[in-house]
C-alpha cells in the first residue's frame, strides 16, 4: 500500500498527488512512469512522473479526472492508500544518457499543453541541476488551466506563456510562440512536446521545417503499461511500436500521429459505458447497460 502524503487541486479536475513510495522514488528517471491502481478491483491507471525526491521518498503525479478510474483516484485523500504503485516503467528520456559536457552544449526548449506540462516540469529540472539551457514553452486555453508556472520559472533559463484567449500570457498556440522565438535568432538543438495528440502533431509538423529535432510522449495512449493490451500500438517510422515497453517518448517526426489519434478515439464508447455504469451504482440502481436489447 501506498500513502498519500499531499494532495492540490491545480485547476478545473486536474489534481497533483504527492505519493510515499521510496524505492520509486530512489530508481525513477525523468521520462517515466507508474501504474496506479486506487483499490484491488480498481483499473491500471498509467501516469508519467511529474516530481520525484529520493531523499523524502516521494513521488508526485498528476491526474484528470477524465474516467472512472481517474475520478476514483481523485477522490482519496491525504493518507489515503494506494492499492498499487509501480515503476518507475517505460524508458527514461534520451538526454540522461548523454555526457555531461556534450549536454551542456545542447540548448532545449520544452513545450508543455494543459497536463502534459506536469511531466515536462521533472525533465527541465533535471537539466537545469546539470546547468543545461532550457526555455520552456506552457499552453493552456485559459489562465485558469494553467499548472506549474511558478515552478517551471524556477527552473527554466525563460518562460513563455501563451492561452487560447489570451487571458494569460501571448494569445495563440505554442506553435506560434515557437515560431517566433526561432525567428527572434533563438538556436535550439531539440524541442521536446508533451500535450495532446493534436498539439504535439503540429509542434511536429513546425519543428520539420526547421529541421528541429523533435521528441515527443505518447503516454496517452498507454492502458495497461505492459504491453500485453497492444492499446498503446502506434507507428513510428514504419514499424508498430509499444508506447509503455520502447517508449513512451519518440522522435516526432516519425509518429503517425493521425493513427495515434484514431487510437485514441477507440475506446471512447466503452468509458462511455463505464462512467454509466458507475452512474447507476451510485444512484443505487441495478445496472443493465448493454443487456436491455
Amino acid at each position: 500500500m501506498f500513502r498519500i502524503v499531499e494532495k492540490r487541486l491545480l485547476a478545473e479536475n486536474i489534481y497533483l498527488m504527492k505519493v510515499e513510495a521510496p524505492r520509486v522514488a530512489r530508481a525513477a528517471l525523468p521520462g517515466q512512469f507508474v501504474i496506479v491502481r486506487a483499490d484491488a478491483l480498481g483499473e491500471r491507471v498509467p501516469l508519467t512522473i511529474a516530481d520525484m525526491d529520493a531523499t523524502e521518498g516521494s513521488v508526485t503525479i498528476v491526474i484528470q479526472t477524465l474516467g472512472v478510474s481517474t475520478r476514483k483516484i481523485c477522490a482519496m485523500e491525504v493518507d489515503d492508500m494506494l492499492a498499487d504503485f509501480a515503476g518507475p516503467l517505460g524508458r527514461p528520456s534520451e538526454f540522461v544518457k548523454l555526457p555531461l559536457e556534450e549536454l551542456r552544449k545542447r540548448r532545449y526548449v520544452f513545450i508543455g499543453g494543459g497536463v502534459g506540462t506536469a511531466p515536462v516540469y521533472p525533465q527541465v529540472k533535471w537539466l537545469h541541476e546539470r546547468g543545461v539551457d532550457v526555455d520552456v514553452i506552457i499552453g493552456a486555453k485559459s489562465a485558469q488551466m494553467l499548472i506549474y508556472t511558478e515552478q517551471m520559472a524556477q527552473v527554466c533559463s525563460h518562460l513563455y506563456i501563451t492561452t487560447d484567449d489570451g487571458s494569460a500570457g501571448s494569445k495563440g498556440l505554442v506553435t506560434a510562440k515557437l515560431e517566433e522565438l526561432i525567428a527572434a535568432g533563438n538556436h535550439y538543438d531539440e524541442c521536446v512536446a508533451i500535450g495532446p495528440m493534436i498539439m504535439m502533431k503540429f509542434v511536429a509538423l513546425t519543428t520539420k521545417k526547421y529541421n528541429l529535432k523533435t521528441t515527443v510522449s505518447l503516454n496517452a495512449l498507454m492502458v495497461d503499461g505492459t504491453g500485453m493490451c497492444g492499446a498503446c500500438r502506434v507507428t513510428v517510422a514504419g514499424k508498430t511500436r509499444f508506447t509503455c515497453v520502447e517508449g513512451p517518448e519518440f522522435d516526432a517526426h516519425e509518429v503517425d500521429f493521425d493513427e495515434a489519434m484514431r487510437r485514441q478515439g477507440m475506446y471512447r464508447t466503452q468509458e462511455q459505458r463505464a462512467a454509466a455504469i458507475a452512474a447507476e451504482r451510485e444512484a443505487g440502481h441495478k445496472c443493465r447497460i448493454g443487456l436491455d436489447k
